[in-house]
């Protein structure tokens, strides 16, 4: 054929045989049109930016390019809470039970397409009473024997009929329309699967954020606990020197307008890991509140390790279920074209039928009962009004879609990556400044108390002291929880967990190659 095709062809050198096998692969076989899928070349670069890498570079946890390990990523910041509530949500959560389930019915739909491909046997027993009217030019034989008195009444209206018998069809899928329709199926279930995988990963880093933006809510609340307790050692301060008249009445509301100004930043902190626990209980398919004993005990912010690896560019194209799934669109568009290609051909049916008819039960089964019928239907196109040739045309162009998409998910993939290891050095670079402006603050806390108790500085000066010490912890708090949000980030960037979860041991048995 002139269109693209796949034949089985023969090598036999007698004519004759050649001519009789060609048949036979043509009925059993046939072509498939339309083209083959060729996987597309990915455009990534041999190795990242430079930016990213000094980026990677500028903080005390280190980039490597070296294979990364991100089968279960979240083991790395050594918290065994944050492992177990991954593991815990890997197997409840319902986003990813539903994933799973969408995956299922995929593989539902490639099982009932390829029930085409065979042929299709029924059985059939029926009885009927039935009354032909005899003022019609076929029913009037019904009424001879009374125009005929000497006629015998053989035919007998009403009349009952009984029936025993089987049905066959078989369509031939010699174009391949059928088969091109199951390979786009078989690879929309292998997008299903990777999109599940998708589900898998996106919950897993959830679950991570939330956690470590809760250990930060808990991180800040106590910063706040140790900042009043100071404020009100402060306050007790000035009222003893404004009782012994050291000082006026002024720094006594001073200090307990800055205690007040703190206290009123702890419900809202309160809130933060309300809302943090509520959606942890959520991400594991649990009611609000269902982990708060568990989790009500203050910990550290998950530390990020010293050294990250994350491979090259390549390796995302197998390890970001994204791209897999984008490139399994691909192929199902691309089969859904010789789909279409297929309805220019003509249709084979072989249908075939037989059994046992009679007006009495008596006389079913016998020879003088039997029916028997079979044969070939053919069904050509001639004028379809331009309708095949538009849906070609529309399957081609969203195949050209399919493909701009995979390569826009292969790009958006990248600068993801770059923007989490920007992101990753920036706020590691944020928290070593940090770590030195809480020692000088504290040192000058330190100092304006002492001065102030010693009559040398005003109690502003202690104010402003304690003031910027209290904002340099919460900042640094924050570049903390930030920097292991950070890493979380440049995990799901780079496409690890969704291996290592529960779940993905389920899905990993469907459709891998694409």
């Amino acid at each position: 054929m002139k269109r693209e095709t796949r034949m089985l062809r023969t090598g036999s050198s007698q004519p004759r045989k050649a001519l009789a096998a060609a048949a036979l692969a043509l009925l059993l076989g046939g072509c498939t049109v339309g083209p083959n899928f060729v996987k597309p070349k990915a455009h990534v670069p041999a190795r990242w930016s430079a930016t990213a890498l000094r980026n990677g570079h500028e903080g005390r946890s280190r980039i490597s390019t070296r294979e990364p390990s991100t089968v279960a990523w979240w083991s790395s910041f050594h918290d065994p809470m944050l492992t177990s509530l991954v593991r815990q949500s890997a197997a409840q959560n319902l986003n990813v039970r539903e994933a799973v389930l969408r995956v299922r019915e995929a593989d539902a739909q490639t099982e009932m397409l390829s029930g085409a491909l065979w042929p299709s046997l029924s059985a059939n027993v029926s009885w009927s009473r039935q009354r032909v009217s005899t003022n019609t030019p076929n029913g009037a034989i019904f009424g001879l024997s009374h125009v005929f008195p000497g006629l015998p009444p053989t035919i007998v209206n009403p009349y009952n009929q009984y029936q025993v018998g089987l049905a066959a069809s078989w369509g031939l899928d010699l174009f391949g329309g059928t088969r091109r329709a199951i390979e786009a199926a078989d690879a929309e279930t292998r997008a299903a699967v990777y999109n599940a995988r998708g589900v898998l990963l996106t919950m897993v880093g959830d679950v991570a954020q939330t956690y470590i933006e809760l250990r930060g809510a808990q991180l800040r609340k106590a910063i706040l606990q140790r900042t009043l307790a100071t404020q009100r050692g402060l306050l007790q301060l000035t009222r003893d020197r404004y009782k012994a008249g050291l000082t006026s009445d002024l720094d006594v509301q001073n200090a307990a307008t800055e205690l007040s100004t703190t206290r009123a930043q702890l419900p809202l902190v309160d809130q933060q890991i309300t809302v943090d626990v509520n959606q942890l209980s959520e991400l594991m398919a649990r009611p609000p509140e269902a982990l708060r004993a568990e989790l009500a005990r203050a910990r550290p912010v998950p530390p990020v390790p010293p050294v990250v690896p994350i491979g090259l560019p390549s390796d995302l194209l197998r390890r970001r279920p994204d791209i897999r799934a984008a490139q399994a669109n691909l192929h199902a568009a691309t089969a859904q074209i010789g789909v279409a290609v297929s309805e220019f051909f003509p249709r084979v049916m072989l249908t075939a039928g037989g059994g046992y008819q009679s007006e009495g039960l008596s006389q079913l089964i016998s020879a003088a009962s039997r029916f028997a019928s079979f044969g070939p239907a053919i069904e050509l196109p001639i004028f379809e009004g331009g309708r095949i040739r538009a849906t070609v045309k529309l399957r081609r162009l969203q195949a050209k879609q399919a493909g701009i998409g995979y390569a826009r998910t292969v790009l958006t993939a990248l600068n993801q990556v770059e923007d989490a290891l920007a992101a990753y050095g920036a706020d590691q670079r944020q928290r070593v400044s940090l770590q030195a402006a809480v020692s000088s603050s504290r040192n000058a806390l330190d100092l304006a108390r002492q001065r102030y108790t010693s009559g040398i500085s005003s109690f502003i000066d202690v104010l402003d002291a304690e003031r910027s010490e209290e904002q340099s912890q919460i900042a640094l708090a924050g570049a903390t929880t930030a920097v292991s949000l950070d890493l979380v980030r440049l995990y799901q960037a780079l496409g690890g967990g969704w291996r290592a979860a529960a779940p993905a041991a389920r899905m990993a048995g469907k459709r891998e190659g694409s």
